[in-house]
């Protein structure tokens, strides 16, 4: 399987060395027939003159040279085929490559102005492709924003099929964030590779939309904080996270394997996840054993969280509120489920008791 990015490349070499090795057979045909009379360089010019159809002045002595007309006959025709194949591939490269790529950055920049509620990723970085493939496996509308055209490209051939949406350009620029939707955006994550580029991106994001959650990386330990006064809502170190990863695999480690094979099933996706009780929710006033949750979604109540307040492992006489988060875990296709179950409207099933 030829490497895409080396596609373009064996496309138009192969034309050529098939219009040179016509030209290089055909020149040493002609120098053979005329056995000295011309020298390999006007052999070559002939045919060259013939290949490339524009006319040309037979050598001297051709019409004294037994076969000579038969051997730039077919040098004529072979040349018309490998002449033809040149152009077709330089002109399908021009197309595919330049025509092609406007078109297809204009589909995708056509796709991200329709988007609302979705995530922007600053960064595709060793930390950034994580993030897009946790948010493309939770099916998370996403938009990345990076200055490397090859990284995003990669990320996307290996994580989202190739149907990645990304914007080229520096995550700082505001204008190359108005190109990403951040107005419309329902949260950022800042995964540029400093911390000086990521509070500049969460300043900036926070100003262009108030209401977006602002996740963002930190490096420096005192950085955090400066992140919060920026806008941030909540930051994230890597070198915490890691050290924490180290400690869990030496003192939990049956733990730790389970959450790593939770994170890398391929065939169901299954995650820690939140869903939110809004207003006018069928679910509102009831208690987790009235409302149809495990028999609708096989989704796993482990907690609930309540006027900022954790409920572990919750009974299930407990009531529902407005505003309430449960947390659950299952597929992410059932917690999608729910959602739509805990809207108003939403449809529900009659409880289990009731069947």
């Amino acid at each position: 399987m030829v490497d895409p990015k080396r596609e373009p490349r064996v496309r138009i070499v192969a034309p050529l060395v098939a219009l040179a090795t016509i030209i290089v057979l055909g020149g040493t045909t002609m120098y053979l027939v005329g056995r000295g009379r011309w020298s390999f360089a006007d052999a070559i010019y002939l045919v060259i003159n013939a290949v490339s159809t524009v006319g040309f002045r037979e050598l001297d002595g051709m019409d004294d040279v037994r076969f000579s007309h038969l051997a730039i006959s077919f040098i004529i025709v072979a040349g018309l085929g490998s002449v033809a194949y040149f152009q077709s591939s330089l002109t399908a490269l021009l197309v595919q490559g330049v025509i092609g790529e406007r078109f297809r950055v204009l589909r995708m920049q056509s796709k991200i102005d329709r988007m609302k509620d979705h995530v922007i990723v600053t960064g595709a970085g060793s930390t950034g492709m994580h993030v897009i493939e946790e948010l493309h496996a939770t099916r998370t509308p996403t938009v990345v924003v990076d200055r490397n055209r090859e990284a995003l490209e990669r990320i996307s051939r290996e994580i989202a099929g190739g149907e990645l949406l990304y914007v080229i350009g520096d995550a700082t620029d505001d204008m190359v964030m108005m190109q990403a939707g951040i107005t419309r955006a329902m949260g950022v994550i800042a995964a540029l590779t400093d911390d000086k580029s990521n509070l500049f991106v969460t300043l900036s994001a926070r100003t262009l939309n108030a209401g977006a959650r602002i996740v963002s990386k930190v490096i420096a330990h005192d950085a955090a904080s400066k992140m919060i006064r920026a806008g941030a809502n909540a930051t994230v170190s890597p070198n915490m996270m890691g050290g924490r990863r180290l400690a869990s695999e030496l003192v939990r480690p049956t733990v730790t394997e389970f959450i790593d094979q939770m994170l890398r099933e391929r065939e169901e996706v299954l995650r820690l996840d939140e869903v939110v009780i809004p207003d006018g929710s069928s679910f509102v006033g009831k208690s987790l054993l009235e409302v149809p949750i495990r028999a609708e979604t096989k989704l796993l109540v482990i907690a609930l969280r309540v006027d900022k307040k954790f409920i572990y492992n919750p009974e299930p006489s407990t009531v529902l509120e407005v505003g309430s988060v449960m947390v659950v875990l299952g597929a992410t296709a059932n917690v999608a489920r729910l959602r739509a179950l805990v809207r108003p409207g939403g449809q529900e099933s009659q409880p289990p008791g009731a069947r």
